[in-house]
C-alpha cells in the first residue's frame, strides 16, 4: 500500500471498499485511531454529488465503537437536498465477528452555498504562534508504528500541562488514500481528532481519555500543510468530560471543535 491510510480496492453495492494500513491504529488498543476514519468519511461527503457553489460547514463525525485494522466500506448520500442548504450522511461499515457488515463509524454534514461575503470576514479567535515557535516532544517519537507515527507533531505548550489551554501543529506525513492528493478538509481531519491529546489534563500512563465523536463548525477552508489546535477540557466527577477547542492555519482560524470524552482509570 505504501505511505498510506487506507487503499481502495473496489466500488460496489455497499461504497468503497478500502483496506486499511496498519499506520491507522491507534493508542487506546487493537483499533483505529478516531482521525483516519474521520478523514475517510469526510472524503466521502465531499465526493457525494459534488458541486462547486458550495461547500461543507459543520461536519459531525460519531465513533459507534472500535474500528477494526481491517477492510471498511464507506458510503455517503444526501440526505437533505437544497438550492442553498444541503444535509449530507456518510457511514463506514465492517465485517463483525459473526460476518455481518455493521456500521463502525458515520458523519453528517451541512454543506452550504458559497457567496461573497469578504466585506464582512471576521474569526474569533487569536492566531497561533507561528510553526517555526513549535519544538516536538519526546513522548510522540516513541510511537514507531501506528497512526502516531505518520504525524509531524508540533508542540507551542507543554503536553499535559495542568494550566490554559494547550497549543499544537501537526500534519500528517502520508496520504489518506493510496495515490490521492488529500484536500485541504481531508487534511484538517487526518488531525483534528488529535485535539482530545493536544488539550488534555490526564496522565496517560494512569487515565484513558477516549473521545467517541467529533463536531467542527468551520467557517474557512484551511490552506497549506499545517493544521493548528488550540484546545482545553473540562473533566467531571463521574467519568465524562469534553473537549473544546479551536483549529487553525497558518494565517488563523478555522473553526471550532468539539469532543466528547469517556475517562478510565488504568488498572
Amino acid at each position: 500500500m505504501g505511505d498510506a491510510y487506507y487503499e481502495l480496492l473496489e466500488t460496489g453495492e455497499h461504497g468503497e471498499h478500502l483496506s486499511s494500513a496498519d499506520l491507522t491504529r491507534g493508542t487506546w488498543g487493537d483499533m483505529q485511531h478516531g482521525a483516519p476514519p474521520c478523514a475517510l468519511l469526510v472524503r466521502a461527503l465531499e465526493n457525494c454529488e459534488p458541486r462547486p457553489d458550495a461547500r461543507l460547514s459543520r461536519i459531525v463525525v460519531e465513533l459507534l465503537g472500535p474500528v477494526p485494522v481491517a477492510p471498511v466500506w464507506v458510503s455517503a448520500r444526501v440526505e437533505r437536498p437544497g438550492s442553498k442548504i444541503e444535509l449530507l450522511a456518510a457511514v463506514m461499515s465492517s465485517v463483525d465477528r459473526t460476518g455481518e457488515l455493521r456500521p463502525v463509524a458515520r458523519a453528517s454534514a451541512w454543506r452550504m452555498r458559497r457567496t461573497d461575503t469578504t466585506e464582512i470576514q471576521r474569526s474569533f479567535d487569536e492566531p497561533l504562534r507561528p510553526v517555526v515557535e513549535a519544538a516536538t516532544w519526546a513522548g510522540t517519537q516513541r510511537f514507531t508504528t501506528g497512526y502516531v507515527s505518520t504525524l509531524d507533531w508540533r508542540w507551542l505548550t507543554k503536553p499535559n500541562d495542568s494550566e490554559g489551554e494547550g497549543e499544537s501543529w501537526l500534519r500528517s506525513t502520508v496520504d489518506l488514500v493510496h495515490g490521492e492528493k488529500m484536500s485541504p478538509l481531508q487534511k484538517l481531519f487526518a488531525v483534528a481528532d488529535n485535539a482530545n491529546g493536544v488539550g488534555s489534563k490526564a496522565d496517560i500512563r494512569r487515565w484513558t481519555f477516549l473521545n467517541t465523536d467529533i463536531t467542527i463548525h468551520l467557517y474557512r477552508v484551511p490552506e497549506g500543510e499545517w493544521i493548528g489546535i488550540r484546545a482545553d477540557v473540562g473533566y467531571g466527577p463521574d467519568g465524562v468530560g469534553a473537549t473544546i477547542g479551536t483549529l487553525f492555519d497558518q494565517h488563523g482560524p478555522v473553526a471550532g471543535i468539539q469532543q466528547a470524552v469517556l475517562l478510565q482509570r488504568r488498572s
